[in-house]
C-alpha cells in the first residue's frame, strides 16, 4: 500500500489558458495509505482522468504524482504496481474462475502454493468458493465483475486498488451486496482503495472520504456526515441528498435577512457579511411551524408527495422553490394551501460566492 499526493492539472489539448481549457484545474490532494476514498461528481468532471493519472494510464501536463514521496510521474503502471478495475468486466471468458483469479499472480511468478492459498482467501470474500472450477463465459455479468474485482484484490503488495464505476454494469439488487462485500474486503485487507462513481449512495456508503468534483475541480472533501451538515460549496449542497439542499437568495442587513419581500432576525451570535448571499438548509431541515413562528417564512404550497417513509413537500416563496421532508405521522399541509416553513436554525448554512462562510 502508498500514501499517494497529488499536485498537478492535466489539459489534453496543448497551452490551455482558461479554465475550460483544462480537464483537471490545479489541485493539491493527499490519499493516506490504507484509506478507502471515492471520487465522486457528474459525467465529465474529471474523475476517470484523475484516477488514470493515479494509475500511469496517463501523464498529467503539469505537476506531479508521487507515491510514498517517490515521484513517480513518469512511471508505467506495473512500474507502480497498481491494481485497476473497469467499468466493463475485464477477465478471460476461457479460463476458470480460479484461473483468473491467478492469472496476476502466476504473471508475477508467485510459488503455486501461495497462489492457491491467496485465490482462496479472496474467492471466500467474494462468495465464490462454489464457483472455482467453473469456466468464467459461463457465468452472469455480476459474476464475472466479481472475477474482475479479485483480480484487482488478489495481490496483496499492490500500491493501490483503482475503482473505475465497477457496479455500472450491475444489476440493481445486487450493487447493495457488492458495496457491502467491498467495505468488508477494506477492513480486512487493509488496502488503499479509490473508487469513481457519479451515485452519491455508492460513493457515501463505500467510502472514509469521498472527493465531491465538479468541472475539473474538487470541490470538498470529507466524510459522509461533512458533506450532508457543512456543504463548503453550493454544488455540493445540490449534489449530495434527495433532494438536494434549497438555496434561497438573501440580504443580510442590520443583523437582519431579507429573503422575498420577508424579514426574519438573525440570532445576535450569528455574524454575517451585509450583502448578497444564499441561506441553505436541507429539506430535512424545513420545518413546518405555526405562523410567524421565530426564523420562519410564509411560503404557497404547491405539491404534497406521499413517498412512504417520508412526504415530501414542494412550496414556492416569491419565485424561489423550498422543499420539506416531512414525517408521513405529523399533519401535512394541502395543495394550494399557505403554510409556514422554519428555514433558520443550527443546521442553516450560508453562502457568499457559491462557497460557505464560517
Amino acid at each position: 500500500m502508498a500514501r499517494i499526493d497529488l499536485d498537478l492539472a492535466h489539459a489534453y489539448g496543448p497551452n490551455p489558458k482558461e479554465d475550460s481549457d483544462y480537464a483537471l484545474l490545479p489541485l493539491k490532494m493527499t490519499f493516506a495509505d490504507g484509506g478507502a476514498y471515492a471520487l465522486l461528481g457528474p459525467s465529465g468532471c474529471g474523475k476517470t482522468t484523475m484516477l488514470n493519472i493515479m494509475s500511469g494510464l496517463l501523464q498529467p501536463s503539469h505537476g506531479t504524482v508521487k507515491f510514498d514521496g517517490v515521484d513517480v510521474t513518469a512511471s508505467s503502471p506495473q512500474a507502480r504496481n497498481i491494481a485497476q478495475v473497469f467499468q466493463f468486466p475485464v477477465i478471460y471468458d476461457t479460463m476458470t474462475v480460479a484461473e483468473n483469479l491467478a492469472f496476476p499472480l502466476r504473471n508475477r511468478k508467485v510459488p503455486e502454493a501461495q497462489i492457491k492459498q491467496r485465490v482462496g482467501v479472496i474467492a471466500e470474500m467474494l462468495e465464490m468458493s462454489g464457483q472455482l472450477d467453473q469456466r468464467a463465459a459461463n457465468l452472469s455479468a455480476d459474476a464475472k465483475q466479481k472475477i474482475s474485482l479479485g483480480r484487482g484484490l488478489v495481490r496483496s503488495d499492490v500500491s493501490a486498488v483503482l475503482f473505475d464505476e465497477p457496479l455500472t454494469v450491475i444489476d440493481p439488487h445486487l450493487k447493495w451486496q457488492l458495496r457491502r462485500k467491498l467495505k468488508q474486503i477494506h477492513h480486512e485487507l487493509k488496502l488503499t482503495l479509490i473508487y469513481v462513481t457519479h451515485d452519491q449512495v455508492e460513493a457515501l456508503t463505500f467510502a472514509d472520504q469521498v472527493v465531491v468534483m465538479t468541472r475539473g475541480r474538487a470541490v470538498q472533501v470529507g466524510s459522509a456526515e461533512a458533506l450532508f451538515e457543512r456543504p463548503q460549496h453550493t454544488f455540493v449542497g445540490h449534489f449530495i441528498g434527495s433532494p438536494g439542499m434549497n438555496f434561497l437568495p438573501v440580504i443580510a442587513k442590520n443583523g437582519q435577512l431579507q429573503i422575498a419581500g420577508q424579514f426574519l432576525a438573525l440570532d445576535k451570535g450569528l455574524h454575517l457579511p451585509e450583502g448578497d448571499l444564499k441561506l441553505g438548509v436541507r429539506p430535512e431541515y424545513v420545518a413546518l411551524t405555526a405562523a410567524g413562528a421565530p426564523g420562519s417564512l410564509p411560503v404557497q404550497v404547491t405539491q404534497v408527495q406521499d413517498i412512504g417513509t417520508y412526504v415530501l413537500v414542494t412550496a414556492r416563496i416569491g419565485e424561489q422553490v423550498l422543499k420539506a421532508r416531512l414525517a408521513p405521522d405529523q399533519a401535512q399541509p394541502k395543495a394550494g394551501e399557505q403554510a409556514w416553513f422554519q428555514v433558520l436554525g443550527t443546521h442553516s448554512c450560508f453562502y457568499k460566492n457559491e462557497e460557505l462562510l464560517a
